[in-house]
């Protein structure tokens, strides 16, 4: 797939360019927000209703996901204040589905955009691949940041996502016995991947946010304040 002998900043400056160049064309529109044990059956079956295939139920998932990291080099002269942010990549695979592709993920940073834009935009690109990525990412240069185990449903509602995960945590011995729950609710996350430009689906998310209140608020989450804790 590749050598050791790559140049992590040139990885950074390649992808800095496509993507100021817009040769990444998709942008993620994506709200967030989380729901108790104890009521996520209720928003369960609301789902159920409001989506697509509401008699054949949603998807299930089942997904072991890595995060990497990947940082420019030779930057010890500058502020850490300055220091550019590292790309991060991610990596899933189906435990469900052993035979599925894995894939490789990019997103970009979280744009919150105008106050009265609905939703977080980031830059967004999948890829298929091996199950050697994890190899040819470490040869060059990334390194594991954090991994856990995603368990949930996926509905779909036209070119919409929804996802309710139970996030678990991935135990020493990293088999399916030694995952444990990281916490006592589901993360509901609603999203759309489309060209650039068509920022009028966020109208879209919102609106159908707007239906799953009070069972579930999906908010805008300001990740830079979340960085500051």
């Amino acid at each position: 797939m590749a050598n050791s002998h790559h140049n992590p900043m040139s990885a950074i400056d390649n992808l800095t360019t496509a993507l100021k160049s817009h040769i990444i064309p998709n942008q993620e529109y994506l709200l967030q927000g989380s729901v108790n044990d104890s009521a996520a059956e209720v928003l369960h079956n609301r789902l159920k209703g409001l989506c697509d295939a509401a008699e054949a139920g949603p998807e299930t998932f089942h997904d072991h996901e890595i995060c990497f990291s990947l940082k420019a080099m030779n930057t010890g002269n500058i502020p850490q204040q300055q220091q550019p942010q590292p790309f991060l990549l991610r990596v899933r695979r189906a435990l469900d589905h052993p035979d599925y592709p894995w894939q490789l993920r990019y997103l970009g940073q979280p744009e919150l955009g105008e106050k009265n834009q609905p939703t977080v935009l980031r830059s967004c690109i999948d890829i298929a691949c091996t199950n050697n990525v994890v190899e040819f990412l470490s040869e060059l240069g990334c390194r594991i940041e954090f991994e856990y185990v995603l368990k949930g449903y996926l509905f779909r509602k036209g070119r919409m996502k929804v996802t309710m995960s139970k996030i678990f945590r991935m135990g020493q011995t990293k088999t399916p016995d030694s995952l444990e729950p990281m916490t006592s609710s589901y993360l509901v996350e609603l999203s759309l991947v489309a060209p650039s430009g068509q920022d009028a689906v966020a109208d879209e998310i919102k609106v159908f946010a707007e239906q799953l209140r009070p069972l579930v608020h999906l908010e805008k989450i300001d990740y830079r304040r979340l960085q500051n804790f």
